[in-house]
């Protein structure tokens, strides 16, 4: 009976490693729950090719855009847990929309496997050029002594766009007046054109308006200086110390995806992240390399969400 049970164990065992060696046998779905063309899709699209390189497979983009991200989210949630199925998701999708949203789909931490983080994506802070300050304590001093009289503009509620000026007011104690765009595009027509005075965004955008002078960047979001904008500060260098707020990219599979799956796509997102080609692109779409395995980026979203989640509740922002 023993030597029949061992036999079966190591018949077991044996499946089990040449299913593992097999996979992936077939293309790979990749989820983005927004349309094609915007930053997501940037991403995906570079990332994608030598990651088909990597596995050996296939990787197909399959845009299921709506609700912020949402619609994706709960098409990826709800397909088998085989490898399969992929979702390239940002802060918004993850860690903001579960507190902005009452009715929302998805649990971040219960209804998805988190794969990798590949990329933090900073902000630039930005004024309009006839704001007469040159530097972000300038502008604190300048908004300060104009309670309420200065409006920042944004992508619309919620947003990181939102919620980023909501985390520096707190940080500065000012009182400053959120005007909502639907987009990024009119929200910096404003911006430039005097209507709003304060703004923050993403850094490829920013860095070509400053630079064409259209707009005026006084701080990066980030830990360190960006490439993009190398004689601009970070916020902290400016004073505040413990300011360091980017947004992020990563990639997650439906909850209880195997850890053998699990470890082989998380080591093929490694590998992709270590071309000097790809790291240089992913820097100049705006995107810092930064790459987390599975067990990390777990441990960083479960950071981030109560971070985020205080923002949303400080903006009062709310979505059904």
């Amino acid at each position: 009976m023993r030597s029949w049970k061992f036999a079966a164990a190591l018949a077991l065992a044996a499946f089990a490693g040449s299913a593992l060696a097999a996979y992936p046998d077939k293309p790979i779905r990749l989820v983005i729950g927004f349309p094609a063309g915007g930053p997501l899709d940037q991403h995906a699209r570079l990332l994608s090719e030598r990651l088909q390189a990597v596995l050996g497979q296939p990787v197909v983009i399959d845009y299921k855009a709506g609700a912020g991200g949402t619609v994706g989210a709960q098409d990826v949630m709800k397909a088998p847990a085989d490898g399969y199925t992929l979702m390239l998701a940002n802060t918004g999708v993850m860690v903001i929309n579960p507190a902005l949203y009452t009715r929302l789909p998805y649990q971040t931490l219960r209804d998805f496997t988190p794969i990798a983080r590949t990329a933090m994506q900073p902000l630039a802070l930005l004024v309009n050029p006839q704001v007469p300050v040159r530097s972000l304590p300038e502008f604190v001093a300048y908004a300060k002594a104009r309670p309420g009289q200065v409006n920042y503009g944004s992508a619309g509620n919620g947003g990181i766009s939102h919620l980023v000026p909501e985390m520096f007011k707190s940080a500065t104690g000012l009182f400053m007046v959120h005007i909502p765009y639907r987009g990024s595009a009119p929200a910096f027509t404003d911006l430039m054109g005097g209507q709003v005075q304060f703004m923050a965004e993403s850094i490829p955008q920013a860095a070509a308006y400053h630079k064409q002078g259209k707009v005026k960047a006084l701080a990066v979001t980030s830990r360190e200086r960006n490439p993009a904008l190398p004689d601009i500060p970070t916020v902290m260098e400016t004073g505040l110390r413990d300011f360091e707020v980017v947004g992020f990219y990563g990639f997650l599979a439906p909850a209880n995806l195997p850890r053998d799956v699990t470890a082989k796509l998380s080591d093929a997102f490694r590998q992709v992240l270590t071309s000097p080609e790809i790291r240089n692109r992913m820097i100049a779409q705006g995107a810092d390399p930064a790459f987390l395995g599975a067990e990390d980026f777990a441990k960083f979203l479960a950071a981030e969400m109560p971070r985020w989640a205080d923002a949303v509740k400080k903006s009062g922002a709310k979505l059904d």
